[in-house]
């Protein structure tokens, strides 16, 4: 029964091997296909980790790593008594990021969207419009430069999406008085005109950068690297803040009064050729952007040239004396006041008759320069006008500064240089001819002027004879005396030398009815400090000449400036010379 039993159990194993041998087959299959993947994913990874690493760290840093931009604050600018000018102020700029705005509920409570509106002054549907067109967008601006209130309104608003970023805004303490030379900044920190864009590179400095990696909330967790901020220079100016002020409101006024198109006034150190004041108007207030006008932001100190009339006869018999033309005692006879010169005529306001030197510039004769002109040759005459600066920039290095126009010609006729010794035929800046004075009041010796002191190589040069120039200063005192052309030009208490010029304004064609006037002159003549030019250009009313119009204003300026820095009154010393 044994034998029975056990091969019926023998033939069922018999029967069970196919199925085994089916099962090992999937299995090896299935083993087949894991290897297959496990290679794959081995290949994938060394692929990744050996051949290409670079894209996936790529990648992480894109999501992780963060460069924040640290500012650095722009340099301050100082009169050259330490008074600051444009100052740095710390303000917020307000910005918006749409996709986290419309991720967090969007435009919901509208009432405080309106509130944000309100606040940085903008119109409230203007607002929720600019964000419903920059959905996709992460960063849009919505208002820079604010006020530190207004950045706290803001932060406590708690709007999602909206956030704060640090800036800097430039701060005018002397606002409309220095602004032409100042200058002003653009809404990013850089200089758009005067000092601020000429260096603008020194006053900016270099912004550091601090690269750090944040986890998936934002949280800094690692500091990868700092680069330090090179904060801007500061930069101290040669003009005297005092000065400025002084001469901003008396040609201020003098615009006003006359109702004029515009007035300058310049003050050069007569020593140094450094720029002490140098002021237009109408002027601007750099601090307001909505007054920010191109008329009235030009520095028409520098950018504005104008014919000088006879503030160059100074010059004219400079040269004659230089070229032996003329001596002190020479006479010329300017006969009934009018000269008949190639078809024209040479007109004198008033009959001089039979005079000296002295008394041609004391009576501003067009006839007696015309007549030294005529007598010697033009090249010393032109030579003259370049040697104190006619027809150059002054090296200032300001923005829109003009050379004027200095004539170049072959051929001239009598009449020409006749006209070119009064004035006319040449254009020249107030700025050149404050730098004229000051060479003529420095006794001929010329300075390049500038307005940054700076240890640069002495550039001076004797440009005009010593002793022809203090004959001319002493002629030129007389003009501000009794019976001179710019009586109302006197400083009481000083001597003071000037001269005053009318000028006709070019028009297509010849001349107009309109008129610049102006006053030029140095003082104390015992020991000169200080050159003034003062010009308004197109005066209203019956009262148009130098004398009478920007006399008063150049007699205001110049006192101001010589008690400002303390200059000693030598009037008496002059009355006992006398």
């Amino acid at each position: 029964m044994s034998v029975e039993a056990k091969e019926p159990a023998k033939g069922k194993k018999q029967q069970s091997q196919p199925s085994v041998e089916l099962i090992r087959w999937r299995f090896y299959l299935v083993l087949f296909f894991i290897l297959a993947a496990f290679c794959t994913l081995v290949a994938r990874v060394a692929y990744i980790q050996i051949i290409e690493p670079g894209r996936l760290i790529k990648e992480g840093d894109l999501r992780s790593i963060r460069a924040k931009t640290i500012h650095s604050a722009r340099g301050i600018i100082s009169d050259r008594n330490g008074e600051p000018l444009a100052v740095s102020v710390p303000v917020e700029a307000i910005w918006a990021d749409p996709v986290t705005i419309f991720k967090q509920g969007g435009l919901e409570d509208i009432e405080r969207w309106y509130a944000l509106a309100d606040v940085l002054g903008l119109k409230r549907q203007g607002l929720i419009d600019k964000i419903n067109n920059n959905k996709k967008r992460r960063f849009i601006y919505l208002q820079r430069q604010v006020s530190p209130a207004m950045a706290n309104y803001v932060r406590e608003l708690k709007l999602a999406g909206i956030g704060l970023k640090a800036e800097s805004r430039r701060y005018y303490p002397a606002g409309e008085v220095s602004a032409h030379l100042v200058g002003v900044t653009g809404i990013d920190g850089h200089g758009l005109e005067g000092v601020e864009r000429s260096y603008d590179k020194w006053l900016t400095g270099e912004a550091g950068k601090r690269i750090i990696r944040k986890d998936r909330y934002g949280r800094v967790v690692e500091n990868i690297s700092l680069e330090e901020r090179e904060e801007g220079k500061p930069l101290q100016l040669t003009i005297d803040q005092r000065l400025q002020s002084i001469a901003y409101r008396a040609i201020k006024q003098a615009v006003a009064d006359y109702r004029a198109t515009s007035g300058s006034a310049v003050i050069l150190d007569v020593k140094t050729g450094a720029v002490l004041a140098m002021v237009n108007a109408p002027s601007y207030n750099p601090n307001n952007r909505s007054d920010l006008q191109s008329a009235k932001m030009r520095n028409r100190s520098i950018t504005d040239a104008f014919e000088p009339g006879s503030t160059v006869k100074p010059f004219v018999v400079l040269a004659a004396l230089e070229n032996g033309v003329a001596t002190k005692d020479t006479i010329i006879d300017t006969g009934n006041g009018i000269m008949p010169l190639g078809g024209s005529r040479v007109r004198d306001v008033s009959k001089v008759g039979k005079a000296d030197l002295t008394t041609i510039l004391k009576k501003s004769s067009n006839i007696g320069v015309a007549k030294l002109a005529l007598e010697m040759p033009l090249e010393a005459l032109l030579g003259m006008y370049s040697s104190v600066g006619f027809g150059q920039l002054s090296g200032l290095n300001l923005v829109g500064e003009t050379e004027g126009i200095f004539p170049n010609r072959r051929r001239w006729s009598k009449f020409e240089i006749a006209t070119l010794s009064y004035g006319y035929g040449l254009t020249i800046t107030p700025l050149q001819l404050a730098h004229a004075y000051a060479t003529l009041g420095n006794h001929g010796l010329y300075q390049p002027i500038h307005i940054i002191d700076s240890n640069q190589q002495d550039f001076s040069k004797q440009v005009i004879d010593e002793d022809d120039a203090r004959l001319v200063l002493s002629m030129l005192e007389t003009v501000t005396q009794p019976g001179g052309t710019a009586t109302k030009a006197a400083v009481p208490g000083y001597r003071v030398a000037a001269k005053t010029g009318t000028s006709r304004k070019a028009v297509a064609g010849g001349y107009g009815d309109e008129y610049f006037v102006y006053t030029a002159g140095v003082a104390p003549v015992s020991d000169p400090r200080i050159s003034v030019v003062v010009i308004v250009n197109e005066p209203q009313g019956d009262s148009y000449y130098g004398g009478s119009v920007a006399g008063p204003v150049f007699s205001e300026v110049m006192k101001g400036a010589l008690q400002i820095l303390n200059v000693a009154p030598d009037e008496n010393q002059f009355k006992q010379e006398q």
